[in-house]
């Protein structure tokens, strides 16, 4: 069974319904390393909860 990069985010949280299709395929294209690197990010960010500490979302060009 090959990793399934997309499935691995949504079931972490990652809000990925609007992404483009361009965007899309680059998240589909992550490695079990790197969702699993940006889950613990997402996930330190959330424990943190902290008014000086806040996740901000980035448009990507």
């Amino acid at each position: 069974m090959s990793f399934d990069a997309l499935a691995a985010l949504q079931e972490a949280g990652h809000p990925l319904e609007f992404l483009t299709d361009g965007q899309r395929a680059v998240f589909a294209g992550l490695s079990e390393s790197e969702v699993e690197l940006l889950n613990s990010i997402k996930s330190r960010l959330e424990e943190a909860d902290d008014s000086d500490l806040e996740g901000h979302s980035v448009k990507v060009l």
